[in-house]
């Protein structure tokens, strides 16, 4: 496989680790009231766990195509690190940033 296409996978992994663990941050009720304010609908946190899901199988699944098991995995837990870390850095930062994540979630009224 190319060097760039490589690097093109494991950047695509990342940042599907990333989006995982900011949809998965977002699912709780803390940081839903800190991205936005008073709430969300009450299905909604369900539907950012699944997506929260799918975005780190998706990050493993790219590390797999990329390397061997072992080294994959490896990478897949880094990347993991680094999206929780992102994730817990903007949400004490900039919180409201996390709406791109999920643009068809509206406060409750």
């Amino acid at each position: 496989m190319p060097e760039s296409m490589t690097a093109c996978l494991l950047l695509m992994a990342l940042l599907s680790s990333m989006a995982g663990m900011a949809w998965l941050a977002l699912s709780m009720q803390a940081h839903v009231q800190q991205v936005w304010a008073p709430g969300c609908s009450r299905h909604t946190p369900g539907l950012l766990r699944l997506l929260g899901a799918a975005g780190l199988v998706v990050a493993l699944a790219l590390c797999l195509v990329v390397d061997h098991a072992s080294m994959a995995v490896l990478v897949w837990v880094m990347s993991l690190a680094a999206g929780a870390l992102a994730t817990a850095f903007m949400l004490t930062w900039r919180a409201h940033w996390l709406r791109v994540l999920a643009p068809w979630v509206r406060a409750a009224r």
